[in-house]
């Protein structure tokens, strides 16, 4: 059916069928004043912005409203105000699909600011408002001063559930965690209160150091890196797409149903959605300078413990622990173990080390204590001999993320992918010779999103997504050498006296 195009989101269509690339279904956009009223202002909306990302611990966004009837003074904006709307990707019928910010089934965004205002023309004036969830406000609001004793993820639960601190009505997905302890949060703000707990802990079932605490437009997650890669079981997570570089006409119409599944093989019709308009590569070659002194590869933690007034030395070895977790795309490490340098390792042998065998590359010093709350427990709440191997695992597991390598696509709009899917994207190979099109035996395969931006305007909806992973697609070839490759004679070093 022909539609008529009266404002974001507004199509006269069947909200079910894609018509084109691009296409999205936004029933409604309310704007809710500080009385409660509320005034429909889809026709004067010309984008819409929506962040996530697993960095952030709150959804945040914006509205770009072209303003020919004085809805600042009318209704009025002054900063209180409530965002409805519901934006779904054509043919999506469960409710975890959807980014439903209504008030009947959802929850609204809240307006905090007002930006970028400017007189277009006589009677038209544009401005930005930006908007967050409620979570967002009441964070700045309250504060949490309270001990807590058990688990760490039903200490999340217990922060995210007060009726005096944030009070949250969303679903909150917390992953259990092996370690307890008694921790004081001395009058920090509620999500500063959680991330002192994400460096604190440790996965139930695994060996990884360290949790990720976020919103996305799905509720909040608890959780760390691993289990973003494997579920419970330590299988690899299903995909929630696949994404290729084949450029599309997002503007021709296609006569696309929408998704019936998102977990099985779209139709060949609904390939587009699988489709990457542009991608760029943000760290595609691992800075090894950087990751050496941020201590992903080697890392030194001397912790000195201040109730027997002794001090431990422990030594972080990338390639001697990288497969005591799991990772993306298996136990494919992102730097080889070969020789870097004709130092000795000190392992009574003549090999050579590589660049896990410097752990002064960074060291850490660290303060730990026993009996703090009459408890026999470290910073972890383990073992206080562990504190300085967890704190160096946490650091390189979270440095392995970020300095790794990382991906910015940009595709059609699809409303029920989040930041923590997993996502694979077949980046082909680029040269003369690969006729077949196969694909980077290094950059290809399994990723995590970590950040999104859905983007809605009057003629599309598109993501940016950013993406990130922790290993490569296949393992780098090595002869497992133990000396450095290096020619010592011809590189000796020499020594002249001057007059």
């Amino acid at each position: 059916m022909p539609y008529q195009d009266l404002g974001v989101g507004h199509k006269i269509r069947h909200p079910d069928t894609m018509d084109f690339a691009g296409d999205y279904s936004l029933t409604e956009i309310a704007l809710i004043n500080h009385q409660g009223e509320a005034i429909d202002i889809k026709l004067l909306v010309q984008e819409i912005n929506i962040y996530e990302s697993i960095y952030n611990n709150a959804v945040t966004g914006t509205v770009v409203i072209t303003d020919a009837v004085n809805l600042i003074n009318n209704l009025p904006i002054q900063g209180t105000e409530r965002l409805a709307f519901k934006l779904k990707t054509p043919g999506t019928q469960e409710s975890e699909d959807l980014i439903d910010c209504t008030e009947e089934t959802g929850h609204p965004m809240h307006i905090f600011k007002l930006t970028h205002r400017q007189q277009l023309d006589q009677d038209v004036q544009m401005y930005i408002l930006h908007f967050a969830s409620r979570e967002f406000m009441r964070n700045m609001r309250t504060k949490v001063s309270k001990s807590y004793t058990g688990t760490l993820d039903t200490m999340v639960n217990s922060i995210m559930s007060d009726k005096d601190g944030i009070d949250s009505r969303k679903k909150v997905t917390t992953q259990k965690t092996r370690n307890s302890d008694k921790i004081v949060i001395p009058n920090k703000q509620p999500f500063d209160a959680i991330a002192m707990l994400c460096k604190k802990a440790l996965a139930d079932n695994s060996k990884s150091v360290g949790y990720h605490f976020y919103e996305t437009t799905k509720g909040f997650q608890f959780r760390s890196w691993e289990s973003m890669c494997v579920d419970s079981k330590g299988l690899p997570r299903i995909a929630k797409q696949k994404f290729e570089y084949k450029p599309v006409n997002t503007g021709d119409p296609k006569g696309m149903e929408g998704p019936t599944n998102k977990y099985e093989k779209q139709d060949k019709k609904l390939d587009v959605l699988g489709s990457v308009l542009e991608y760029k590569f943000l760290n595609n070659f691992h800075d090894v300078s950087a990751n050496t002194m941020m201590g992903t590869y080697g890392h030194r933690v001397i912790t000195h413990n201040l109730y027997n007034k002794s001090y431990k030395i422990s030594d972080y070895n990338y390639h001697n622990r990288f497969h005591e977790s799991k990772h993306l795309d298996g136990d494919n490490p992102a730097i080889v173990d070969s020789p870097v340098d004709w130092d000795t390792a000190d392992d009574s042998t003549d090999r050579h080390k590589n660049v896990s065998d410097y752990p002064e590359s960074k060291v850490t010093v660290m303060p730990t204590t026993q009996f703090l709350h009459n408890e026999d427990t470290g910073s972890f709440g383990t073992d206080v001999e562990n504190d300085g191997i967890f704190e160096a695992s946490r650091v390189s597991q979270a440095n392995q993320v970020v300095a790794g390598t990382r991906l910015e696509m940009t595709v059609i709009g699809q409303s029920y992918l989040s930041a923590g899917d997993v996502v694979v994207f077949n980046h082909r190979a680029v040269d003369t010779v690969n006729s077949k099109g196969a694909v980077d035996p290094h950059y290809s395969g399994r990723y995590i999103i970590t950040a999104i931006r859905h983007q809605v305007t009057n003629q599309e909806y598109s993501m940016i997504l950013e993406c990130s992973k922790d290993s490569v697609y296949q393992q780098f070839e090595t002869k497992n050498q133990n000396r450095f490759y290096a020619n010592p004679h011809s590189e000796r070093p020499t020594l002249e006296e001057t007059d």
